[in-house]
C-alpha cells in the first residue's frame, strides 16, 4: 500500500469539497481528494442543476399557453418527457467538465476514485493508498431520508438521485414530503403533464414565512397539484405498475411513481468515523463554531456533513473558512446571513429570520416594512404582480428578509449583503435601481421603513413649513 502526505486530505467531491480542493492546491497546499461517487456530488448530478433544468423545461411547457394576456394566441402543449430529460442532462454534461477528474489533477490535487475510510486518527485509507495529511475534510454531503412507511422498500420509490433519470412520464406521480424538493418537483411535473399530489405530514413549506408560503401553495393548486396537509403516510403497497400508498386517516391514493422528498441525511456512513475519534450527531459530524471536529482537531466538516443548513452555497463558503484556517491559521467563525430559496414559480426565499422567527427573537424592537409586487412596474409590465417583499428591521437595521414573486431567489441576494455587513436600512433605501427592473423592490420595501417619519410627522411638517418662511 503507497503512503502520501499531503497538507489536506479531501473526502467528497461535491461543491465544498471541490472548493476546498481547488483553492488549496493554487495556494501551494499539496491536496489529495478522494470520491467514490460522481464528480460534482448531489448538486450537480441530482440536486440544484438538474432540478431547475427540469424546471426550466417545465416553465417553457406553461408559457405556450400563457400568452393570452399578452395577445399572444395560446398554443397547444406537446411534451416530450424523454426530450425534457436530454434537456437536463445536457446542462449537467455542461458543467461536468469543471467538476471533472481531469480538471482537478491538471490543477495539480491527486483525484483518488474511491470510498475513503478512516482507519486511525491520522490515517485514511482509499484507492490503495494509506493517506497521512496534516488536515482532513470530511465534505461527504447528504442523501434522502426515507421515512418509516411499511412496505415502501418493497413497493419501489424515487429519490432526487433516480428521478430525473426516469425517462417515461407517470400518468399520476406521489410525492411524500411538502418541503422545497417537494414543491418543485410537484410544480415540474405538473407542468410537464402528470397528475401530481403531494403528502405531507404537518404543513406544506413548514419552514417558511406562511403568507409567503400561502402564495406559493395556491399558485399550485391553481395549476392542478393536489397538497394534503397533516397526512400521514401509514403504508404503500404495489399491484403491477400501482403503487397505493394509506394515509393514517385510512384514505388511499394511487399512482405509477412515488417520489420520497421527506428530508436528507448526512452522508457518513462507512466513513469509520469511530476510529478517527470523530464525534457525530443526528445532524452530522460535531463540530465548533470554525467547522473543526471537537474531538479530533485534525479533522474539518463542510456543507451537509457539518450538521447544519443543506445549502450548495453554504457548502462553498465554509470552503473558504476552511482554506482560511486550515492554512493560514486564521481565526473564522460559519456565523453569516445565509439566504435560501425554493425555485417554484411564484419563487420564495428567505435570509434570516422569518417574520413569526423575528418577533419571538426582538419582539416590540422589530419593525415590518413591505413592498408590493403590484407596486412594481416590471412587475406591471410582465404581469408578475403576485407577491411581496418583508424586511425586518431592528433599530434601523435589517435583519431578515423575505421575498416572494418573480426573481425572488436573485433579489434576496441585496439583503444577504445588508445582513452580513450590518448596513442600515437607510442605505438599502438610498441605493440607485435601474428602471424599471425588480430591484426597485428593495427600495421600495426599505423606503417604507421612513415613510411614517417623514410624511407622518408634525415635527416634520413644522420644520418644513419654518424653513419656507425663511426663504
Amino acid at each position: 500500500m503507497k503512503a502520501l502526505t499531503p497538507d489536506l486530505c479531501v473526502i467528497g467531491a461535491g461543491s465544498g469539497g471541490l472548493s476546498v480542493a481547488a483553492g488549496a492546491v493554487q495556494m501551494g497546499a499539496a491536496v489529495v481528494l478522494i470520491e467514490g461517487g460522481e464528480m460534482g456530488g448531489d448538486c450537480l448530478n441530482h440536486g440544484c442543476v438538474p432540478s431547475k433544468a427540469l424546471l426550466a423545461a417545465a416553465k417553457a411547457a406553461k408559457a405556450m399557453g400563457a400568452g393570452a394576456p399578452f395577445g399572444v394566441a395560446p398554443a397547444a402543449v406537446e411534451v416530450d418527457f424523454a426530450a425534457a430529460k436530454d434537456h437536463v442532462r445536457r446542462v449537467i454534461d455542461g458543467i461536468a467538465p469543471h467538476d471533472s477528474q481531469e480538471r482537478f489533477e491538471g490543477l495539480g490535487v491527486t483525484v483518488i476514485r474511491d470510498w475513503a475510510r478512516f482507519v486511525s486518527p491520522t490515517e485514511v485509507e482509499a484507492g490503495g493508498a494509506l493517506i497521512r495529511a496534516r488536515r482532513f475534510v470530511i465534505a461527504t454531503g447528504s442523501r434522502p431520508a426515507l421515512p418509516p412507511v411499511e412496505g415502501l422498500e418493497q413497493a419501489g420509490y424515487l429519490t432526487n438521485e433516480t428521478i430525473f433519470a426516469l425517462r417515461e412520464r407517470p400518468r399520476r406521480l406521489l410525492i411524500l414530503g411538502g418541503g422545497p424538493i417537494g414543491m418543485e418537483m410537484a410544480q415540474a411535473h405538473r407542468r410537464l403533464g402528470c397528475e401530481v399530489t403531494v403528502v405531507e405530514a404537518l404543513r406544506a413549506l413548514g419552514r417558511e414565512d406562511e403568507e409567503a408560503a400561502a402564495l406559493v401553495l395556491a399558485r399550485l393548486r391553481a395549476e392542478g397539484v393536489t397538497i394534503l396537509e397533516g397526512a400521514k403516510a401509514a403504508s404503500v403497497s404495489r399491484t403491477g405498475e400501482v403503487k397505493t400508498l394509506t394515509l393514517e386517516s385510512g384514505a388511499r391514493l394511487e399512482a405509477e411513481a412515488l417520489l420520497v422528498a421527506a428530508g436528507r441525511r448526512p452522508a457518513l456512513d462507512g466513513l469509520g468515523l469511530e476510529a478517527a475519534g470523530v464525534e457525530t450527531t443526528r445532524a452530522g459530524v460535531k463540530v465548533d463554531s470554525g467547522l473543526r471536529s471537537v474531538s479530533n482537531r485534525r479533522v474539518y466538516a463542510v456543507g451537509d456533513a457539518a450538521g447544519g443548513a443543506q445549502f450548495t452555497h453554504l457548502a462553498g463558503w465554509h470552503a473558504g473558512l476552511v482554506i482560511r484556517n486550515a492554512l493560514f491559521r486564521l481565526p473564522v467563525k460559519a456565523e453569516a446571513a445565509i439566504p435560501r430559496a425554493t425555485f417554484s414559480d411564484p419563487e420564495l426565499a428567505q435570509v434570516g429570520p422569518t417574520e413569526a422567527e423575528a418577533r419571538e427573537i426582538y419582539g416590540a424592537k422589530l419593525e415590518v416594512c413591505r413592498a408590493e409586487y403590484a407596486e412594481n412596474d416590471r412587475a406591471r409590465a410582465e404581469l408578475k404582480t403576485e407577491g411581496f417583499v418583508k424586511v425586518m428591521v431592528v433599530k434601523g437595521r435589517p435583519v431578515g428578509a423575505t421575498i416572494v414573486g418573480a426573481h425572488a431567489g436573485d433579489l434576496v441576494s441585496l439583503w444577504s449583503l445588508a445582513i452580513a455587513k450590518r448596513l442600515k436600512i437607510g442605505d438599502v433605501a438610498g441605493f440607485v435601481a435601474p428602471y424599471p427592473t425588480y430591484g426597485e423592490l428593495a427600495k421600495r420595501a426599505a423606503g417604507a421603513y421612513f415613510s411614517p417619519r417623514l410624511f407622518g410627522s408634525p415635527m416634520v411638517k413644522r420644520i418644513v413649513r419654518l424653513l419656507a418662511k425663511l426663504g
